[in-house]
């Protein structure tokens, strides 16, 4: 498959909104209510599977595909992201959603065959959902050569053992498979070969679901963030991918991409709010005033218009770059965009929050939700700092 024409992508892009404004937003209110209907919330939202076969059958599907497996350039995917992150549960709609579009890279990338064909199909065709086990609780995982998780042979198994937290998708009932991080050379003296990945069924015995998480009191169901435990989980040799100690080299390939897919999304969160923040602007009045004809809320407005194009601006050269030289060449625009546009997003929708008064903060808009996203994405994926300092030093090393 060729890469799409710019009017396949503007078509592409068409049909997406469409479908958003037909089956997504008319369908917010119902969502929430079926999942504050389930008696397990980290079950399957009936709904969701009545949109994804819309979605399958509109030729919606796995829309992240990269280029070089007959999908999308970075580039051309941005938009779309941007558009699917309005709403933060519609990416799961069209196969889109975060982890899992970073697991299927993973597979894709490093994974046998026979791995692929025992996880990567179902993972694309929807059926199932899946984890990748990097932060633990016990260390600042922010570097990830701490991690103490060991994964040590044992004749033809692996076994496994240590804590895992903020673990996305693992609560959630499709979740069958895990990518774990962990140490099985932790003597290397090259901190970087210590560490490998290997992939653990989530029915495997010693895998413990301990408890969910939280962030800014949202548990984010059904996906979820779950601490998990691993006590001598034993799993086969041949779960091991690439080889060991090549684990650092797989979470470089992985996160690259991804922390560009989380900031496609935030940009379209704020957007959505700064709109929302229009239209409020021109249907409530202070003073005897229309909030519209207020310099502060102008101010904010404007403010927030050209912090959202810079940002995406951004986003977009930077997916560009990850087209033409690759995820690593581009790591200071990688790391500049996740510096950026999570704060943006926060900062935007804080501003849009405030105009909406005590509504904004309620569950009546899609604001207060954003918002918990935009924080914990600065620190998903390495917080700011380490970003910052990486990006320092990337620009010192290049003009000294």
């Amino acid at each position: 498959m060729s890469t799409p024409s710019e009017q396949s992508i503007d078509q592409l892009k068409d049909q997406l909104q469409s479908f958003m404004d037909q089956h997504i937003y008319p369908n917010e209110l119902r969502y929430h209510q079926e999942l504050t209907g389930l008696d397990n919330r980290f079950s399957t939202v009936p709904l969701m599977e009545e949109l994804k076969t819309l979605a399958k059958a509109a030729g919606l599907w796995n829309l992240w595909m990269p280029r070089d497996h007959g999908g999308l350039s970075n580039e051309d995917y941005c938009p779309l992201a941007e558009i699917m992150g309005r709403v933060l549960w519609s990416p799961e709609v069209f196969n889109c959603n975060a982890p899992d579009t970073g697991n299927m890279e993973v597979f894709l990338k490093y994974a046998t065959q026979a791995q692929q064909d025992q996880w990567l199909a179902p993972l694309l065709a929807g059926e199932i959902r899946s984890s990748y086990c990097m932060t633990e609780p016990d260390v600042a995982s922010s570097d990830a050569t701490n991690v103490r998780t060991s994964i040590q042979r044992d004749g033809d198994e692996y076994v496994i053992n240590g804590k895992k937290w903020f673990i996305t998708n693992a609560l959630y009932e499709r979740t069958k498979i895990l990518i774990v991080m962990g140490k099985s050379d932790p003597d290397n003296p090259n901190r970087h070969l210590q560490q490998s990945q290997i992939l653990v069924p989530k029915a495997t015995p010693g895998v413990r679901l301990v408890r969910p998480l939280t962030t800014l009191g949202y548990d984010d169901a059904p996906l979820g963030h779950a601490e998990v435990h691993f006590d001598n989980v034993r799993v086969p040799a041949e779960n091991m991918l690439l080889g060991e100690g090549r684990g650092f080299e797989i979470a470089q390939g992985r996160l690259g991409p991804g922390r560009i897919h989380h900031c496609m999304r935030l940009i379209g969160s704020a957007q959505r709010a700064l709109e929302l923040a229009c239209r409020r602007a021109t249907q409530r009045e202070t003073f005897g005033r229309k909030l519209a004809d207020h310099q502060s809320v102008l101010e904010d407005i404007a403010t927030s218009f050209s912090e959202i194009e810079q940002a995406r601006l951004l986003t977009l050269k930077t997916a560009r770059a990850i087209d033409e030289v690759g995820a690593k060449d581009a790591r200071d625009l990688i790391a500049a965009a996740k510096i950026t546009v999570p704060l943006m997003a926060q900062t935007v929708i804080d501003r849009c929050m405030q105009i909406h008064g005590a509504g904004g903060l309620t569950q009546d808009y899609p604001m207060a939700e954003a918002f918990n996203y935009a924080r914990w994405c600065r620190q998903a994926d390495g917080p700011d700092q380490v970003h910052m300092m990486a990006l320092g030093k990337q620009l010192i090393k290049r003009y000294v």
